[in-house]
Formats: structure tokens, C-alpha cells, sequence
């Protein structure tokens, strides 16, 4: 029965993850956005390295295609080690506040490494187009694929007051990352087991 919960859970992300991805490139040029509400944007980016865009090539001494091939490998790694520690613990029967913390963080790393070794190969560039499915002329190769993200909540876009130092008048907006479910998948996760360590790694009651 735990084991059934757990991949519903990975089976529902991946799910939505992926035909919102799917939707978005198939409908929306690369940058384009719509309003939902005023806190809230439909904005489709593609992103290239890891977490709000940073890429390896920038840290390292590395071209941005090998840097990128080496961030596939290394998520294809970790995926690894998710899944064992996600196996491992439904085999002990621990705490279901745990199996699913570790279930989302599992589905939302799949939903994004599906997008970096995939997305080159089945999809055509979205600059100035809106891109196409299983596309005869591909942006790129197995490896090289960009996690598309669209959510964005600017829940403050206003302008800091005249008089703070160094930046009044500059544009202040909270909050600027834009991001995708397989992310927010991961963060609720993350954000259980910080919130709820003790129940996650507790003893389970009987």
C-alpha cells in the first residue's frame, strides 16, 4: 500500500509536469507571457544549468556544452540516489510523512531530467516561434535539452522610494524566480522534511 501512494504521487507530477511543459512550448513563444492575476504570469523561459539559471561553465573552467553535458550526468546521478533512499526507506516501512517528502523530490528531479535529455531531440527552438512536437529539425541532441519553466509570481512589482541609498527609484520586484512544478515538487519536499523533521524520521507508530 505504501509503495501504491508513493508512485501515485511520482506518477501525478510527472503528469501535470510534463503536459504543462508540453502545453507551454507547444503555445507560447520563448518569452512570452499572460497574466493570470496580478501576482501571477504565465512566463515561458527556457532554463540551461541548474536552479535559477546558473550554469556550471560559470563556476568552472568549462565551454557552456560541456558544462551542460556534465549537470545531465551529475542529475542522472542524483536521480539514482533518490530513488535507492526512496526505495530503501518504503522497504523499512518508515513514516509516510517521509516516503513522501522523498516521493516528490524524486518526481520533480525525473520531471526536470526528462527535459535536459529529451527536450533537444523532440522539440524545434521557440525564439520568435511557437515550437513543435517531434520536430524534423530539433534545437538539440540527448543531453541537451532545456527544463522549461513558466510560473511566475511577482507578488511585488513597485519601485524602491527616492530616498533609500544606492537603489531609490531602481525597480524592486519579489518574487522574480521563474519556475516549473517539477520544482515546486521538489521544494515541497525539501520545505516537509525541514518543517516536519521529527515526524519524518521519527519512529513510525504502529
Amino acid at each position: 500500500m505504501i509503495f501504491k501512494k508513493s508512485l501515485l504521487i511520482i506518477v501525478i507530477v510527472l503528469v501535470i509536469d510534463q503536459l504543462s511543459k508540453i502545453y507551454i512550448k507547444t503555445h507560447f513563444e520563448l518569452g512570452e507571457a499572460t497574466e493570470v492575476f496580478s501576482w501571477f504570469k504565465i512566463l515561458f523561459i527556457e532554463n540551461e544549468g541548474a536552479a535559477w539559471g546558473a550554469k556550471l561553465s560559470d563556476i568552472l573552467p568549462v565551454s557552456d556544452k560541456i558544462g551542460k553535458l556534465i549537470l545531465t550526468v551529475f542529475r542522472l546521478f542524483a536521480i539514482i540516489g533518490i530513488g535507492y533512499w526512496l526505495y530503501d526507506i518504503i522497504k523499512k516501512n518508515s513514516t509516510a510523512t517521509l516516503i513522501t517528502a522523498v516521493s516528490l523530490i524524486f518526481a520533480g528531479a525525473v520531471g526536470n531530467i526528462i527535459d535536459s535529455l529529451f527536450y533537444g531531440m523532440i522539440f524545434n527552438d521557440s525564439y520568435n516561434q511557437v515550437a513543435t512536437l517531434f520536430s524534423e529539425e530539433p534545437y538539440g541532441s540527448l543531453f541537451y535539452g532545456k527544463v522549461v519553466d513558466m510560473l511566475y509570481f511577482p507578488l511585488i512589482d513597485a519601485n524602491w522610494p527616492q530616498w533609500v541609498p544606492f537603489v531609490g527609484g531602481d525597480n524592486f520586484r519579489f518574487f522574480e524566480p521563474v519556475f516549473n512544478v517539477a520544482d515546486t515538487a521538489i521544494s515541497t519536499g525539501v520545505g516537509i522534511l525541514i518543517v516536519f523533521n521529527k515526524k519524518a524520521f521519527g519512529k513510525k507508530e504502529d
